[in-house]
């Protein structure tokens, strides 16, 4: 059976480790699920979510040209991507700054991006230094003078 990337398939867990779970494939090829793979949460014991000889579903994410190949279970339920950005993942960008303009087909220049993105970047400074102000001060106006 020939394995290609992105298909879904079932699988025998022959194998665990502290970094992974290796499983057997159809066609008797072996390839290995990472821990960081295994569950869209954050993964302690691999334990907690797989025993040998379970079988699971995978998606093939990458084959080596070493042979080895790489799988995961946190994907099979992903939608297959469309070239289209998530909902889910377009916020994702660190202080959810919107990168896009407010309607899709409304062009943007780069000067515009760039002075949006600076009013809210010196809006977010100016937060943390009120607050790093109020942290640093604070001690100081109540309890006054040590001297």
């Amino acid at each position: 059976m020939q394995l290609e990337v992105g298909a879904i398939l079932e699988g025998k867990v022959t194998g665990i480790t502290k970094f992974g779970a290796f499983v057997e494939l159809p066609g008797g090829k072996t390839g290995m699920v990472h821990i960081s793979e295994v569950a869209s949460t954050f993964v302690k014991e691999i334990r907690d979510y797989v025993t040998e000889n379970q079988v699971i579903k995978v998606k093939v994410l990458a084959i080596n040209p070493d042979g080895k190949i790489s799988l995961s279970m946190k994907r099979v339920n992903e939608a297959p991507q469309s070239g289209k950005v998530s909902a889910q993942h377009s916020s994702g960008r660190p202080g959810n700054f919107e990168w896009q303009a407010g309607r899709r087909n409304e062009p943007t220049s780069f000067e515009d991006m760039m002075a949006k993105f600076k009013q809210t970047s010196d809006e977010k400074m100016s937060d943390l230094k009120r607050c790093m102000e109020a942290k640093r001060g604070g001690f100081s106006r109540r309890g006054g003078s040590t001297r």
